[in-house]
């Protein structure tokens, strides 16, 4: 079902609490918004990236729930929006949802904002969304900054498929076997990295994926944004030299059409991982889709890796 554009009511009355926003100084009127969930994309850095229309409903809404209230009231209070704020993250949304259809089921608007970027990506807000759309209620998307995009945008890297990862394990072993199923994709990769992570990701990354061209985009939009563009390889080999504080984006090329298959490490990588929940036949299936070997020679790794993991003979 196609959604309609969100109306605009009309102001409670004379006895009724202003609405509104400043911009620089000039105060603008905000109209009560309608009922319904507002999926609201705040700055992922810059307050000023924030859009006439976030501020608007930011201001007419009757509560904003965000993941971290101090970090939104930052926001709010640089454009003295006076809308109540009320937690919604991963520790309380199990709580905090009943709450926010009860106050929509009586006719309440709320907009839901994540700390940075767009809702919904990297956060927990699916499960709201689902469940507000399952009651019947209207859900409106305003557009804003995303640290994918942005990403994306100055990476200098193909845009015209792309996949999002997201955040990598934190776990080596688990890390190198879900590069290795990604070194497959013919997109552009995106995935967000920590600062006391991203050195020993790009290691990883340069031996599963080579001569790729990457780039590195740490504190998108803030004052000390930086982009470091080159291949794979060589980003890992002055890893050491990078400003590790603040947040990570990193985009890589997809792969050329006569890419080479898997280095044996990374096979070796994404067969434990397999084997570790799967019998050697299907683990099998899988790392010869992904890595592009014949299937004689995989078959005949993943049974020395079997023996080795569970100490037998490793047929399965």
């Amino acid at each position: 079902m196609r959604a309609k554009p969100a109306p605009i009511n009309t102001p409670e009355g004379p006895d009724a609490a202003p609405r509104g926003f400043s911009i620089d100084a000039h105060r603008l009127a905000a109209p009560k918004a309608a009922a319904g969930l507002y999926l609201v994309a705040t700055p992922i850095g810059n307050l000023g990236d924030i859009t006439l229309r976030a501020l608007q409903t930011l201001a007419g809404v009757d509560v904003i729930a965000c993941e971290d209230t101090r970090i939104t009231r930052r926001l709010t209070e640089r454009y003295d929006i006076s809308a109540q704020l009320k937690p919604y993250h991963e520790h309380n949304a199990e709580a905090a949802r009943p709450k926010i259809l009860e106050r929509l089921s009586q006719g309440g608007s709320i907009a839901l904002v994540s700390d940075a970027g767009t809702p919904l990506i990297s956060d927990p807000g699916f499960k709201l969304v689902r469940e507000v759309c399952a009651a019947g209620h209207a859900v409106y998307a305003l557009p804003g900054p995303s640290s994918v995009l942005a990403a994306l945008s100055v990476a200098a890297l193909p845009t015209d498929r792309f996949f999002f990862e997201g955040f990598l394990p934190a776990k080596s072993a688990a890390r190198r076997s879900r590069l290795a199923e990604l070194a497959r994709i013919d997109a552009t990769l995106v995935m967000f990295e920590s600062g006391n992570r991203v050195q020993d990701t790009l290691a990883d990354l340069a031996e599963i994926m080579g001569t790729r061209e990457a780039a590195i985009c740490r504190e998108l939009t803030k004052l000390h944004e930086e982009i470091s563009r080159a291949t794979l390889t060589e980003l890992a080999r002055e890893a050491d030299a990078l400003e590790t504080r603040g947040e990570f984006v990193l985009v890589i090329a997809p792969p050329a059409a006569d890419a080479e298959m898997l280095t044996s490490h990374a096979l070796d990588d994404l067969l434990r991982a397999q084997l570790a929940t799967h019998s050697v036949k299907d683990a099998v299936a899988h790392a010869v889709e992904l890595s592009g070997r014949p299937r004689r020679e995989v078959y005949a790794r993943a049974l020395e890796l079997a023996k080795d993991l569970r100490g037998g003979d490793g047929e399965a």
